[in-house]
């Protein structure tokens, strides 16, 4: 084990996702919330993908994760990314860190896209208002 607590952060468009990731007994929480009782069950399951790929390691690590604004989807992406990278860095393991890089880039590498804002005079980012003169 590398280090005593460690701290980190997932982003998915407007979600937020905090990982605080300590010794323990395999315990996950999401918003204070059991991970067994986090709902809808596609999230639950998109959020224990790295937990299953670390195996043993998940089972010795507590995990409290908070997630901030967004939708359901994009905070359960976040809070995969905040969980994988706290693993990686709480064991401190190169195999972990490339067995998560072999299975899924995206549970280390943040998804840059965002939405794209308005154009100044129009209501949609990209298509313009056709313009009839007659």
């Amino acid at each position: 084990m590398a280090k005593e607590i460690v701290t980190t952060s997932g982003r998915r468009k407007q979600s937020v996702a905090r990982a605080t990731v300590k010794s323990g007994k395999g315990i996950v929480r999401i918003n204070h919330m059991k991970l067994e009782d986090y709902q809808p069950m596609v999230a639950r399951m998109r959020i224990m993908e790295p937990l299953m790929l670390a195996g043993d390691a998940a089972s010795k690590v507590n995990i409290d994760v908070k997630v901030r604004s967004g939708g359901w989807s994009s905070g359960a992406d976040a809070a995969r990314l905040a969980i994988a990278r706290g693993l990686v860095e709480f064991t401190g393991s190169k195999s972990l860190r490339q067995s998560f890089l072999d299975y899924d880039r995206q549970l280390l590498v943040a998804d840059v896209r965002r939405n794209e804002p308005h154009k100044p005079n129009d209501s949609k980012a990209r298509a313009k208002r056709q313009k009839s003169y007659r």
